[in-house]
């Protein structure tokens, strides 16, 4: 008579003797792999445990009179970029668009210091918030202190481990105590949003998914002061191991909402938000105006569960297509002093993304299970990427038009609290260029270099360096890139 499932349960949860390991009964691997399963499935019924407890900290007046305090950052010449998913190969190509603005004006003009604000998801992540918190100083040391170190050397690894397999089943392979800790001890040193933004600029908004709400979480001041929580003693790395989390690989990085501590009430935008009014963002906007909504709400969320930001969108886009809802001028998340002194504004989308790849759309039969999964969840993140790409180029011409509206409003006196006396000035002086910087640009060889690395956070060196020069030599080659500069030389 088996025993029953209870009593294999507890010998299941038992930790082996000293000096035993787990053997397949049989030599088939068939029976291997699912005696793997079934004793994973019998350890899912254990406490399995994560370290996964909240470190975000209630909201406090301080955090919101700064917040409320825009950084004067935007100069005449702007540039952003956000930064796309990818593992290590995407940290690398996204250093190497940066090694590009140091290099693209030599010897006159080095656009490194028009570097002004970034947007990035999950391998993206490792290079915006790092370059943010060091300035030109971090690109003298990026590869050696970021790109060189072997960041999957704590994680768990192996599927035919049982207690891998079962803490998969509960929720995701490695938590806190793996890619976190490393993060924080190795690559960011304990350093939080307040260090972040003492250094001026560059800024950086971090993205993640908040997997109740399916939706971008952007760790920018406004998404926090709607969870009621204090965003500037957060550490930096745990945005961005939430940025990196990639479902079952990890489990999900958890916030605390704090709606017993809020001190403001949620922006009057909110229900201009909701409102869904046909627009290209209506989507995006009215599921994020809903989840800050549930975040105050302790009978619909307590905690929130985020994972990779390139769930929802892999290019970390719909971050500025909320800071731009959220702002309460036509011209924000800009002052109106860094509006006055606008003039042009470079954006480039930096696609370290791998396009489909595999052989077997030539077959009949195929693909695997596997394959399906892949592909599936490859689909989803692709389309959510392209609507978050059509809405960005759509809000930026919006934005444009927002921009010299206002300036044209301003009365002379106004102007010249901004601009010198004496100095050119027009209000209609505002140009945008937004590009999209991908390998795919340099012809199938380099291109397919690119598409053959995986998706790690370790890469061989030589990895490394291809990453690095297709991210280099796709921005110097980049048409709106060489507009920027050619603009800036026609019309200092």
């Amino acid at each position: 008579m088996s025993p029953p499932q209870s009593s294999l349960a507890s010998r299941a949860c038992k930790a082996p003797e000293s000096g035993s390991a787990w053997r397949p009964v049989t030599r088939s691997r068939a029976l291997w792999i699912g005696g793997l399963v079934l004793q994973a499935l019998l350890l899912s019924g254990c406490a399995t445990r994560f370290d996964n407890e909240p470190q975000n900290q209630p909201i406090t007046a301080d955090f919101v009179a700064s917040s409320s305090q825009l950084r004067g950052i935007v100069g005449a010449e702007t540039i952003g970029l956000s930064l796309s998913g990818g593992g290590l190969r995407a940290a690398a190509f996204s250093f190497g668009v940066m090694q590009a603005l140091m290099a693209a004006g030599e010897p006159k003009v080095d656009l490194f210091d028009d570097l002004t604000f970034m947007s990035s998801v999950s391998g993206g992540s490792l290079t915006a918030a790092y370059i943010a918190l060091h300035g030109r100083d971090g690109m003298k040391h990026f590869r050696a202190r970021v790109l060189d170190v072997n960041l999957e050397r704590d994680l768990r690894l192996s599927l035919f481990s049982p207690s891998n397999l079962a803490r998969l089943l509960a929720g995701g392979v490695n938590d806190r105590s793996n890619l976190a800790a490393t993060l924080d001890a190795d690559i960011f040193r304990g350093a939080t949003f307040a260090d972040l933004y003492r250094r001026n600029k560059p800024d950086v908004w971090i993205n993640a998914t908040d997997l109740y709400n399916r939706t971008p979480f952007p760790f920018i001041p406004p998404v926090f002061i709607g969870l009621c929580s204090d965003l500037s003693r957060l550490r930096v790395s745990e945005a961005v191991a939430a940025s990196m989390a990639v479902p079952l690989a990890f489990a999900p990085v958890v916030l605390k909402t704090f709606p017993g501590d809020c001190l403001n009430p949620l922006p009057p935008n909110m229900d201009t938000m909701l409102a869904d009014d046909g627009g290209v963002t209506a989507g995006i906007l009215a599921s994020t105006a809903r989840a800050i909504r549930n975040y105050r709400d302790p009978e619909r969320m307590r905690y929130v569960k985020l994972a990779d930001g390139g769930l929802t969108d892999n290019q970390g886009l719909a971050s500025i297509l909320i800071a731009r809802a959220v702002s309460d001028t036509s011209y924000g998340p800009l002052r109106e002093d860094d509006v006055v002194r606008l003039r042009r504004m470079l954006f480039l989308i930096v696609d370290a993304g791998r396009p489909p790849a595999g052989d077997w759309a030539l077959r009949r039969d195929g693909p695997s299970g596997v394959d399906v999964g892949v592909a599936s969840a490859d689909a989803a993140i692709d389309s959510a990427t392209r609507l978050s790409a059509a809405a960005f180029r759509t809000m930026t011409s919006q934005w444009r038009e927002n921009i010299i509206r206002h300036r044209c409003s301003l009365s002379d006196a106004q102007v010249r609290r901004h601009v010198p006396a004496g100095q050119a000035w027009r209000c209609d002086d505002v140009t945008f260029f937004v590009g999209t910087v991908s390998a795919e640009s340099l012809g199938p060889e380099r291109a397919a270099r690119m598409r053959d690395m995986p998706t790690r956070l370790s890469l061989p060196r030589a990895d490394v360096d291809a990453a690095i020069n297709a991210g280099r030599d796709a921005a110097l080659a980049n048409p709106a890139l060489r507009a920027y500069l050619a603009d800036r030389a026609a019309r200092p």
